[in-house]
């Protein structure tokens, strides 16, 4: 099996910033797309940013400028580096990642377990 376990939440002031980690682990052969997704209280969960294998990236509207996703393939890790904080940033952020385990033909999806993000003064 595959686990995904993000780390790097927190409490911080608009205007402040934050980064997010997600380390995968367990039977990976290969990561595909990699991305952070949110939820708000009493909101459907949305996309944030996702990156390939390959390094192309894709951002919401809403954090396009402030926030910077990456990838270390080698340690199969993605990271969120959210600038310029807002408090409609508030959300449990989630890693998703497709991954295509060792002997399976496809990859399919996994999700972390989630990692609260509250900004306020």
């Amino acid at each position: 099996q595959v686990q995904l376990v993000e780390s790097g939440g927190g409490l911080v002031q608009p205007g402040g910033s934050l980064r997010l980690s997600c380390a995968a682990s367990g039977s990976i052969d290969r990561i595909n797309v990699m991305g952070w997704y949110r939820q708000a209280p009493g909101k459907q969960r949305e996309l944030v940013a996702t990156v390939t294998s390959g390094g192309n990236t894709n951002y919401a509207d809403s954090v396009k400028g402030r926030f910077t996703i990456s990838r270390d393939n080698a340690k199969n890790t993605v990271f969120l580096q959210m600038n310029s904080l807002k408090p409609e940033d508030t959300a449990v952020y989630y890693c998703n990642g497709n991954v295509r385990s060792v002997g399976y033909l496809y990859g399919r999806d996994y999700w972390g377990q989630g990692t609260q993000v509250t900004v306020s003064s």
